[in-house]
């Protein structure tokens, strides 16, 4: 099934007609729960993998040897879905209470050392068939591959992600990895994708207003303000909630490639290459939610009908206290590192 974005509630070029210059797409992937191809993109679905490359593997010095088991995890989600899908007494039945309760259980591994290399898990795959605004790969590569670490334990902080990105040229691959390696345990189940279709869609956007010329950010911000204080002097119960630049009509939530970054957590800052200096673009955005209760304007016209707490979280993956992880790549370098940050 195909995922529609809702005409935006008004046409924001109208209003501020300077924006026309700073009008962008991106292209929404709408991951939702399924069984995915491994010729097909996805987000936690089988990755075209050649049978004689080594897996990513994290081998920086942090704990491993405790934790959830991927497949519990699995098996935990699947028990609770069910469960509260039911018609009849809907929620878990007292023996599911217990099967889940030992599915929760962390397992330690005493065997384990701190720089054993530890299989990366594979978090998405992008075909640029598919994807219109996936930017190009380095030589004519036309498949992105996404897999990070499932111990949020690394840099300085000692709290960071560590992530992996892999281009390659799909035609290229012969003998395929059937069984990839799956770490034993996981830091949080947070870092576990559900198997994702992806249904994705091009749609229109515009940068986060923080990064606009000072003058226009200030003539929206008081724009908003006025939508603000007109909706609290409305005695209409019915009427609907006003609309907003930042979650109304500039960058859409969810999983997406391209467009532009929100910068709602913290101030912009540069995101230069670090080999040449060249201002980097967003590469990609990994949400916690597909939309939440100051985003639904942004729900699909399929979905509109579903509950947010049911149809929010497609993907299981959480990043950071349930905020958006954004990847960002040299433009003049597709092969340079790319750089990250989370909002």
């Amino acid at each position: 099934m195909t995922r529609t974005t809702p005409p935006r509630p008004l046409d924001i070029e109208v209003l501020f007609p300077e924006l026309t210059a700073y009008r962008g797409t991106t292209t929404r992937l709408h991951p939702r729960p399924g069984s995915p191809q491994m010729s097909a993109g996805s987000v936690g679905g089988p990755m075209l993998w050649p049978a004689d490359e080594p897996w990513p593997v994290c081998g920086e010095a942090h704990g491993r040897g405790w934790g959830r088991r991927p497949a519990d995890i699995h098996r935990y989600r699947r028990i609770q879905a069910a469960a509260w899908a039911r018609e009849q007494t809907p929620g878990p039945t007292e023996e599911e209470r217990e099967l889940l309760a030992e599915l929760h259980l962390e397992h330690r591994l005493p065997q384990v050392s701190e720089t054993d290399p530890l299989p990366m898990i594979g978090l998405a795959q992008l075909y640029r068939r598919d994807v219109p605004d996936l930017s190009a790969g380095p030589d004519d590569c036309d498949l992105l591959q996404v897999f990070w670490c499932p111990f949020n334990a690394h840099g300085p902080s000692g709290y960071d992600l560590e992530l992996h990105l892999r281009w390659r040229r799909s035609w290229e691959v012969g003998g395929v990895l059937a069984t990839p390696p799956q770490p034993p345990v996981v830091g949080s189940d947070d870092f576990v994708p559900e198997p994702c279709v992806l249904h994705p869609e091009q749609v229109v956007s515009y940068p986060f207003a923080g990064v606009l010329p000072e003058e226009l950010c200030a003539r929206l911000d008081a724009w908003e303000e006025a939508q603000e204080a007109e909706a609290d002097q409305s005695t209409d119960e019915n009427a609907a909630d006003p609309v907003g630049y930042q979650y109304d009509l500039s960058i859409p939530p969810g999983w997406r490639v391209g467009g532009f970054a929100s910068w709602h957590k913290t101030d912009p800052y540069p995101m230069n290459c670090r080999t040449c200096g060249t201002p980097m673009h967003l590469l990609l955005t990994i949400d916690s939610s597909e939309w939440d209760g100051g985003s639904g304007s942004w729900k699909p016209l399929e979905d509109r009908d579903l509950p947010t707490h049911r149809a929010a979280t497609p993907t299981q993956v959480t990043v950071g206290r349930f905020g958006e992880l954004n990847v960002f790549a040299c433009p003049t370098g597709p092969d340079h590192p790319h750089r990250w940050s989370i909002q």
